[in-house]
C-alpha cells in the first residue's frame, strides 16, 4: 500500500481529482500507528474515504494549505503528537532548539499554538470549508483552561481557533461517524450528537436533557475557586458509561461537549493496528526524524491508564479504561517488523502508557458503569480491579519466542505498586524484558508529596528496589533501575526537595536529569498550580511558582553536577541547612545500596 498522498502528483497516481478529508499535521508524516494523524488517515481510508495529509505546512501564507486543493468534506487539523507550546519551550519558558518530530531534529517547523494558526490559514484559503480540530493540543484545551505560558485562563481552543468542531480523545469512532454522515449529505453544523466532540451553541440552544453546566469562562477567569470547581466537575465526568454532556458559557455563546466515546473493543482496536501502515517516514524526507528512530522498534499493546497521576493528562485524553489488543494482533505486528530492512532483531518496547496494565480492567460491570475514582490503584488498589497478569505474561513470552526475535524489552515504564499483584509478570520482566536498565517513576519519595501526586511513597519504592535487586542477583544479572523524578511539583517545598536529595544520597542514587514540573492543560496538578488548592479535596497546596524557586528545587537533585552547586548552596542557605552540604557533597555511600543503580544514569 502506498503512502497517504501528500502532493498533487501522489493524488494523480491514485486517479484522484480531490480528497474527501485533508489532514493538517504539525509533525512530519511517519506512516506508523504510534502517530495520531497517520492512524486516523489510514482508518478513514479503510472505510472508503479519499484522504490526504499536509505535514508541517509553512504557516506564513495560505498557499501551502492549498496544495491538495479543496476537500469535499472537511479539513482535519492537529498540532501533532505534542502541544505546540510544550514542544517549543522548556518548563522555564526558554526556547527549545530541537524538535524530535521534524526531519533533522530542527526547531521551527510548526508555529506556537499550531491548531489556531493552521485553522486561521485554512479559513483564509477556503472560507466555506469546515475545519475539525483534534489531537492532544485541542483535546486538553477543549474547556476554558489555565495557560502556563501566558499565566492566564484562556477560552476553549474551539473559540480561539474559530474551528467548526472539536474531536477530543481517541478519535476513531468520532471522526468516522462525522465523515460518514457528511458524505451522506448532513452538514457539519447539524451534527450535534456524536460522542467525543465539542461545538459552539448559542445560549438559547444549550438546554438539553442530561447535561452538566460548569462555571463560565468569565467566572473561572475571575475566580480560582470556580476554576477548581469547573475542573473537578469536568474531570469526574470522564466515565464513558455514565458521563453527561458538559456546557460552559463563553460570553454570548457556549461550549457544548458531548460525553467521551465508548472504548474500542478488542476486535476494533485489532482492526486499527492491522491497517496497512508503511511503518516508515514519507520517502520525501532526506534527514532522520528522532521520534521515528525512538519508536520504530516498539509495539503499542494497549491504550489508557488507570493510574490517575496528578501530573498526567491521560484521563482527560485517552481515559482510564485499558483498551488492549489481542495477543495475536500484537504478534503479527512483531512478525511484520522482522520483514523490514532495518530491523535487527530487537523489539525496543511492548507496552502502552503503563506497560503492566495490559489486559487489566474493572472486574465489576455494575461498579464500572458509575465509577468516579481518579485512580484504580491509589491510594490503594481497588477491590474490583482485575489484576490477572496471565495475558501480559503470555504476550511477552510469545513475543520473544517468535522467529527472528533476539530480544524484547519493556521500556515504556511500569507501575511497581501494581506488581505486588503480578508476581509472574515481575519475574518475566526481570528475567527477560530489561535491557540492563529498567525505567520506573517514583517521582518523589516523601509520602506527603507522593500523596499529592497520587503516587506510591517511599516504602513501596524501597520494597520494589529490594525485590528487583534480589531477583536480578538470583538470575546472575547486573541490572539497574532508572528512577524518574519531578521537581517543583505542587505540594513539594524546597525543604522537601532537600530531604529527597538526602534520601537518594543515602540510597546511593544519583540522577543526571530531573523533570521540572510543567503545568499543562488537563491535569490535576496544573489546576493545583494555578489555584493553590487540590480541586478534588479543597485542601491548600504549596506551589513553587517562580522560575527561581523551581530552579532551586531542581538543582538540589542535581547536587553532584558542578554547574548546579552554586544553586544548591543558595538553597541550603535559604533553608538554614548549610550543614547539609557535607552530607550531599561527601563521598560515602552505604555499600549495600550501590547495586541498585549505577552511579550515573543516561539522560531520558
Amino acid at each position: 500500500m502506498a503512502f497517504i498522498p501528500t502532493s498533487p502528483e501522489e493524488m494523480k497516481t491514485r486517479g484522484w481529482e480531490c480528497c474527501d478529508v485533508i489532514f493538517i499535521s504539525g509533525d512530519a508524516y511517519i506512516d506508523h500507528p504510534a502517530f495520531g494523524v497517520p492512524l486516523l488517515a489510514r482508518w478513514l481510508e479503510s472505510h472508503g474515504f479519499r484522504v490526504g495529509i499536509i505535514p508541517q505546512p509553512d504557516w506564513r501564507s495560505k498557499e501551502p494549505f492549498m496544495v491538495l486543493g479543496r476537500p469535499k468534506l472537511f479539513f482535519a487539523v492537529s498540532a501533532g503528537a505534542m502541544d505546540s507550546l510544550v514542544a517549543h519551550y522548556t518548563p522555564a519558558r526558554k526556547l527549545r532548539h530541537d524538535d524530535a518530530y521534524t526531519p533533522g531534529n530542527r526547531h521551527g517547523a510548526r508555529p506556537n499554538r499550531a491548531t489556531m494558526v493552521y485553522t486561521s490559514r485554512i479559513k483564509e484559503a477556503f472560507k466555506d470549508v469546515p475545519v475539525v480540530i483534534g489531537g492532544i493540543e485541542a483535546s486538553l484545551r477543549r474547556f476554558a483552561h489555565y495557560d502556563y505560558w501566558e499565566n492566564k485562563v484562556r477560552r476553549s481552543i474551539l473559540f480561539d481557533a474559530k474551528a467548526d468542531l472539536l474531536i477530543y480523545g481517541m478519535a476513531e469512532r468520532a471522526i468516522l461517524e462525522v465523515a460518514t454522515r457528511m458524505k451522506k449529505g448532513e452538514l457539519l453544523s447539524e451534527i450535534r450528537d456524536v460522542r467525543g466532540t465539542a461545538f459552539k451553541v448559542s445560549l438559547t440552544e444549550q438546554e438539553q436533557a442530561g447535561q452538566v453546566t460548569i462555571p463560565s469562562f468569565e467566572e473561572v477567569g475571575a475566580s480560582k475557586e470556580l476554576f477548581a470547581d469547573a475542573f473537578r466537575i469536568a474531570y469526574r465526568n470522564q466515565n464513558p458509561w455514565s458521563a453527561q454532556s458538559i456546557v460552559q458559557a463563553h460570553g454570548t455563546r457556549s461550549l457544548f461537549c458531548t460525553p467521551p466515546t465508548l472504548p474500542l473493543t478488542e476486535a476494533e482496536i485489532d482492526r486499527v493496528y492491522a491497517l496497512p501502515f508503511e511503518k516508515a517516514p514519507h520517502p520525501s524526507y532526506r534527514e532522520p526524524i528522532p521520534a521515528w528512530e525512538q519508536i520504530k522498534g516498539s509495539i503499542t499493546s494497549h491504550r489508557g491508564c488507570f493510574g490517575g497521576c496528578a501530573f498526567c493528562a491521560i484521563t482527560m485524553h485517552q481515559g482510564k479504561t485499558i483498551q488492549s489488543r489481542s495477543k495475536g494482533s500484537i504478534l503479527r505486528e512483531i512478525e511484520a517488523l522482522t520483514r523490514t530492512s532495518w530491523f535487527r532483531g530487537s523489539v525496543s518496547d511492548v507496552g502502552g502508557p503503563t506497560a503492566n496494565m495490559y489486559g487489566l480492567g474493572c472486574g465489576n460491570e455494575t461498579a464500572k458503569q458509575s465509577c468516579q475514582r481518579e485512580s484504580c490503584i491509589f491510594p490503594a488498589i481497588c477491590r474490583h480491579l482485575n489484576c490477572d497478569d496471565r495475558a501480559a505474561v503470555a504476550l511477552l513470552q510469545g513475543a520473544r519466542a517468535l522467529p527472528g526475535i533476539r530480544h524484547t524489552a519493556v521500556s515504556s515504564g511500569v507501575r511497581y505498586d501494581l506488581l505486588e499483584k503480578q508476581p509472574a509478570y515481575f519475574r518475566e520482566l526481570v528475567a527477560h524484558q530489561v535491557s540492563g536498565l529498567l525505567k520506573i517513576a517514583p517521582e518523589h519519595l516523601l509520602d506527603h508529596v507522593t500523596d499529592v501526586m497520587r503516587k506510591p511513597g517511599k516504602k513501596v519504592f524501597e520494597t520494589f528496589c529490594r525485590q528487583f535487586r534480589a531477583e536480578s542477583d538470583r538470575l546472575g544479572k547486573k541490572q539497574y533501575l532508572i528512577p524518574y523524578l519531578i521537581s517543583g511539583h505542587p505540594g513539594c517545598t524546597l525543604a522537601d526537595m532537600l530531604e529527597l536529595a538526602l534520601t537518594l544520597k543515602r540510597m546511593g542514587m544519583t540522577v543526571e536529569q530531573v523533570q521540572d514540573f510543567t503545568p499543562t492543560p488537563g491535569t490535576i496538578a496544573t489546576c493545583m498550580f494555578h489555584c493553590g488548592t487540590d480541586p478534588m479535596t479543597g485542601k491548600a497546596v504549596s506551589c513553587a511558582t517562580t522560575d527561581r524557586d523551581k530552579g532551586l528545587q531542581k538543582a538540589l537533585l542535581l547536587w553532584h553536577i558542578p554547574a548546579e552547586q552554586a544553586k544548591v548552596r543558595e538553597a541550603l542557605k535559604i533553608l538554614g541547612r548549610e550543614d547539609a552540604a557535607a552530607l550531599l557533597f561527601g563521598t560515602e555511600v552505604p555499600e549495600q545500596r550501590k547495586a541498585v543503580l549505577p552511579k550515573k544514569l543516561k539522560k531520558r
